[in-house]
């Protein structure tokens, strides 16, 4: 029974490494999704010059922890066109089976002038879990990004408004610096 295996020991050494979690003053690594457009993107090159707010989610709960974080930022800083967001849905497992599904009802919930400010990326997810210190399925991760796409500010957890006076506060430092 055991010789059926064994051929298969030296393939344990290749799986891949762990990712390490990411820290602030790292380069973002390639994400690559989709816009609700059908539109292929890639971050960070899609923020290139901006500062950049990601808001990551894993699960169809972490909507009501993402999107407290997207409304209140839209709102301060929709009007300045050196700063962005993105609300990244990470879809992993079954979900790639319903992509059309998912991504045609979060079109439907949300405004068309916002499409290209979602991006919907369903693979790596088991990667980006690791790299944001994923421990909350529900939570929102927040990745903010200077205009190098350097991670600036990191956070993990639902809408707190101190968290969001903090990240108002980087956001104008690194708009402000050139």
């Amino acid at each position: 029974m055991m010789r059926g295996f064994l051929p298969l020991l030296p393939l344990v050494g290749l799986a891949a490494e762990p990712v390490s979690e990411i820290k602030t003053g790292q380069r973002l690594p390639k994400l690559s999704g989709e816009f609700l457009t059908g539109q292929a993107t890639v971050l960070p090159q899609a923020a290139a010059g901006r500062v950049a707010l990601l808001i990551l989610g894993f699960t169809y709960k972490s909507r009501f922890s993402v999107e407290p974080w997207a409304q209140r930022f839209r709102a301060q800083f929709r009007s300045d066109p050196r700063v962005t967001f993105y609300e990244v849905p990470l879809i992993g497992g079954w979900g790639r089976s319903a992509k059309w599904w998912i991504d045609g009802g979060m079109r439907r919930g949300t405004p068309k002038e916002d499409y290209e400010h979602v991006i919907t990326v369903y693979k790596d997810t088991n990667s980006w879990k690791q790299l944001v210190g994923f421990g909350d399925p529900d939570a929102a991760y927040l990745i903010l990004l200077d205009r190098t796409s350097e991670v600036a500010w990191l956070y993990r957890e639902a809408f707190d408004e101190s968290a969001f006076q903090t990240l108002c506060t980087k956001v104008s430092e690194l708009v402000s610096a050139q």
